[in-house]
């Protein structure tokens, strides 16, 4: 199924990776969101939980295992293009989640991955609700530090 101009929406997944004060970026190496700063993840494999495609899909980006807490959010993201056709069209399920090392490399669709300073996410161009998400995720953290 093509990513652009789908039947049907595609659900996706991503990681909201927390060590400490700093957040897991990686910055899109493919459309949508090219060179964009956004949580590592992608879509979900048939007969994949989403569960499994985190963890499966951070592993491929950022080269890291993680252990995933729970769901920080979904988010249904719709691109239309200029006639309104539906361009893309993502649900995307989000978990909380804590490295098992802090060593990246970047793979896969990252064209980079590194950690960044929560407080500092903002300061960069990053995909539309990203610092929303992050702040559900230190929410559902307690606000205690992994």
């Amino acid at each position: 199924m093509s990513r652009e101009y789908p039947a049907e929406p595609r659900v996706g997944v991503g990681a909201v990776v927390l060590d400490g004060d700093r957040v897991l970026l990686v910055k899109r190496g493919r459309p949508p969101a090219l060179g964009k700063w956004s949580l590592p993840g992608g879509l979900v494999h048939l007969g994949e939980t989403t569960r499994d495609a985190v963890l499966r899909e951070v592993a491929e980006e950022c080269g890291l295992a993680i252990t995933v807490a729970g769901v920080a959010g979904v988010v249904d993201r719709v691109t239309r293009d200029a006639a309104g056709r539906v361009k893309y069209h993502y649900v995307l399920v989000d978990y909380l989640a804590y490295p098992e090392s802090t060593r990246l490399t970047s793979g896969s669709d990252a064209a980079e991955a590194r950690w960044v300073e929560i407080d500092r996410v903002a300061e960069l161009d990053t995909t539309d609700g990203l610092v929303d998400m992050i702040r559900r995720a230190q929410t559902l953290r307690g606000g205690a530090r992994a």
